[in-house]
């Protein structure tokens, strides 16, 4: 199917509370700005130089999300622009978002995001993590931070009861820090298993391949 054919067909399977994320890794301007045609707002990236290039050349509103690992030293060059990174799994990753934000005099909306998976490769806090540093940052210790949510990964498997039960222990997370202030955004599911996700609570999805296809990545963006 076209990139036109595959995008409505997600969204055909998507409830109405459920956010898309159309992750845009590897492939061209081109074809994000096919999607953004289409209507679709809300992409995302995994690495910042990839970012970087094509917020330069595409639409300004489009809502960008970084979903791939961050390391400190890069969060300068998409600070000012960024609309929410997901992939906050440090304490020290936070407090350098918080301090380019407040240069910028800008909130950055963050999600933690959690292990859930039983891979090793999988970045994230634990759990007890996760709470202990959403606590901390309930006390004010980051004004120019706002998190609104949770994002994990589950593992790679065709073991759909595995899946869930990952995604499981995110949602009781997500509900626990709901009770200490109020969170909006549990994005977890991609374009294999999104569909599970999204029984188990998500309303935020990430999908990728099943959107533009298999990455090509031999492409410069």
């Amino acid at each position: 199917m076209s990139i036109h054919e595959n995008y409505h067909h997600i969204k055909s399977q998507l409830p109405s509370h459920v956010e898309l994320v159309a992750v845009s890794k590897t492939h061209p301007v081109s074809a994000i700005q096919e999607v953004y045609e289409l209507g679709q707002r809300v992409f995302g990236e995994n690495k910042v130089q990839e970012l970087t290039e094509k917020q330069a050349l595409l639409p300004k509103n489009i809502q960008w999300h970084l979903i791939g690992h961050l390391q400190t030293n890069k969060v300068k060059y998409i600070a000012a622009f960024i609309d929410t990174i997901q992939s906050v799994d440090s304490e020290k990753l936070l407090s350098e978002i918080n301090k380019e934000a407040q240069k910028h005099s800008r909130k950055i909306k963050v999600l933690l995001q959690v292990k859930i998976a039983e891979e090793d490769s999988k970045f994230g806090l634990r759990a007890d993590e996760a709470k202990a540093l959403f606590l901390k940052y309930t006390s004010d210790e980051f004004p120019n931070i706002e998190i609104t949510g949770l994002m994990g990964m589950a593992t790679f498997t065709d073991d759909k009861s595995q899946v869930r039960r990952e995604f499981l222990v995110l949602k009781n997370l997500f509900d626990d820090l709901n009770t200490i202030r109020k969170l909006t955004t549990l994005s977890m599911g991609m374009s294999d298993d999104f569909p599970v996700a999204i029984e188990c609570g998500a309303n935020s999805v990430r999908v990728g391949s099943a959107i533009f296809g298999h990455r090509d990545y031999s492409k410069i963006p």
